[in-house]
């Protein structure tokens, strides 16, 4: 049986114009999109690649990833890396406004000032230890009586403080009488008995009533020497004393001593001739002012601290020995006049290393530079800087954590660096 082939030409002619018409449908659509015209509004020369997303830790920021996923060290997933783009300062820590002002960063001009170091003291009141005196008894005998029953009592000179019997008191004045017999023959012994009785503290007065009367004393009056009050009592009514037994000890309060503790570290800055202005806890809201008077040579070898002593004038007894005193002296320092002085709350200490952040300028929003500085002496609440800073530079003098916390998180250079 005989087959026809046309339909086998038919075949091979549609195929043949097919492959025909996806040729010119290639080469009509190359010299479309590779005319000049298509290529109207794409940027000329090599495309810039974008930068890429680096992924950290918030706990681990020294892990850097490509891509998103759990931190190897904690497993905690993987936050998108804040980079500034822009930065001269690769270790610059950016900060938005907004979150400035949630951390509480607040920024001042370094400036010069004649720095002035307050020295704080604290120290209590005492009696002057030049106005202490002791009532002795100046003969032995037996208390027969006390006028002055405890301490805390004020006397006054000459007033009577008790009564003594003395055997040897009354030999005395009965030698004195036999003296003045004969003392226009005598003198010499009549005066020598005069002048027993006089370093026995009889007055003139009482050695004349004796030879008026004729008649010795039995019982003598101990007279105060000095104007006071009682500090110590050592004897009671029937007790014996010998000569110079201390029977009371006297203490003239219208002068009184502050004495203050000083550290090591503080007494560079305390002279003699200094102002000091300290306030009494037993009276409130009542400032007074002094002059340091004396500063001990000589350091307590078990306290560490040296006394310092300042004189007050106390004539209505208004400040009381024991009482609790705090003292300031503001001192200036020699050899940083007209220094660089900044907060102490701007200052982060790293061991040995004080840090600081400095503001750079000219940026939209606030950049921060962390930079190592030398301190000079401490004035309480503030510093002076020797290194590392110069007049005018904006530090943060508030939220300097916040700001090396976002360092760290950063992965900036923080004051956990070495």
């Amino acid at each position: 049986m005989k087959h026809s082939i046309f339909p086998n030409k038919i075949f091979k002619g549609r195929y043949l114009l097919y492959i025909f018409l996806l040729a010119a449908g290639f080469l009509v659509g190359g010299l479309v999109f590779h005319s000049p015209d298509s290529q109207k509004g794409k940027p000329s020369g090599t495309p810039v690649a974008e930068k890429a997303t680096i992924w950290t830790c918030s706990m681990h920021p020294q892990i850097r990833m490509p891509e998103p996923g759990k931190c190897p060290i904690c497993g905690m997933d993987l936050i998108p890396l804040v980079q500034n783009g822009g930065q001269t300062d690769e270790n610059g820590v950016h900060l938005t406004r907004e979150a400035a002002a949630l951390a509480n960063v607040m920024t001042t001009a370094v400036s010069k000032q004649n720095p002035v170091k307050e020295v704080r003291l604290y120290g209590k009141v005492l009696a002057d230890e030049r106005l202490l005196q002791s009532q002795v008894s100046y003969f032995s005998g037996r208390i027969e009586k006390l006028y002055v029953n405890f301490t805390g009592e004020t006397v006054r000179k000459g007033q009577p403080l008790g009564l003594i019997y003395s055997p040897d008191l009354i030999t005395a004045q009965q030698e004195l009488l036999e003296s003045a017999e004969t003392k226009q023959m005598q003198p010499e012994i009549y005066e020598a008995a005069k002048e027993k009785l006089h370093q026995w503290k009889l007055t003139d007065n009482q050695i004349l009533q004796i030879e008026k009367t004729g008649k010795t004393i039995d019982n003598f009056e101990v007279e105060a020497t000095t104007s006071g009050v009682i500090t110590s009592r050592f004897v009671n009514t029937g007790q014996y004393v010998s000569q110079g037994a201390v029977l009371f000890q006297v203490a003239d309060l219208s002068h009184i001593w502050v004495i203050f503790d000083a550290y090591e570290n503080d007494l560079p800055y305390i002279n003699k001739g200094d102002k000091i202005s300290f306030s009494i806890q037993a009276v409130p809201g009542k400032s007074f002012e002094g002059t340091v008077s004396f500063v001990d040579p000589v350091m307590d070898p078990v306290t560490r601290v040296a006394k310092v002593r300042v004189e007050m004038f106390n004539p209505d007894g208004e400040l009381k020995p024991e009482m609790f005193a705090t003292g300031v002296i503001k001192a200036g320092i020699s050899g940083h006049g007209s220094s660089l002085v900044i907060p102490r709350s701007a200052v982060l200490w790293t061991g040995k290393r004080s840090i600081v952040y400095v503001k750079q300028s000219g940026t939209e929003e606030p950049v921060f530079q962390m930079r190592e500085i030398e301190l000079g002496p401490s004035l309480g609440e503030s510093y002076v800087v020797v290194n590392g800073l110069s007049e005018g530079e904006e530090i943060v003098t508030s939220g300097a954590f916040s700001v090396d916390a976002a360092a760290q998180l950063e992965g900036k250079k923080s004051m956990m660096d070495h």
